[in-house]
């Protein structure tokens, strides 16, 4: 779980992590001070080398929004975002949780790798429709981002 103390460190991991949308220091901050029961850490060496920040939606507590998902280059390939993923939906503030969504880019081939392998990895199902549109919502100065939703209801018992 992270702390108001590693703010500095998830922003400097998020702006070494290409393609990740970079938001100031303070966003980072606050979500690791207000969302830390839904953000996640991982440490190596005493180096933050992951971070998922994520909340519970305040209009469906069934639903968690994945926000970002960073893991340093020296942490990939050894499946770490998917065992910070799991260990979100292990804690207390996820308990009703039965649905995980997240936003991503057609181009982000990183983030689809991972969302797809964790639903594969859980037996669930994994679904995506345009959502936040180039035109509509980002004046033509950023790639769609697909609603992903992948429904866990059936699957995390079976994964328990």
């Amino acid at each position: 779980m992270p702390t108001d103390e590693d703010g500095a460190a998830v922003w400097s991991l998020i702006r070494a992590c290409k393609p990740l949308d970079e938001n100031s220091l303070y966003c980072n901050l606050l979500q690791c001070d207000h969302f830390r029961d839904t953000c996640i850490v991982a440490e190596m060496d005493g180096q933050i080398v992951g971070w998922i920040s994520a909340y519970v939606l305040p209009n469906d507590p069934e639903t968690l929004f994945v926000w970002q998902v960073a893991v340093s280059e020296k942490a990939r390939g050894h499946g770490l975002g998917r065992r910070m993923l799991l260990a979100l939906l292990e804690r207390e503030a996820c308990a009703d949780v039965f649905r995980l969504k997240t936003t991503i880019t057609p181009d982000n081939q990183a983030s689809w790798a991972l969302f797809r392998s964790f639903a594969r990895r859980l037996g669930a199902r994994l679904t995506d429709e345009p959502h936040f549109t180039r035109d509509t919502h980002f004046e033509g100065k950023h790639a769609t981002e697909h609603m992903v939703t992948i429904s866990l209801a059936e699957a995390l018992p079976l994964a328990a």
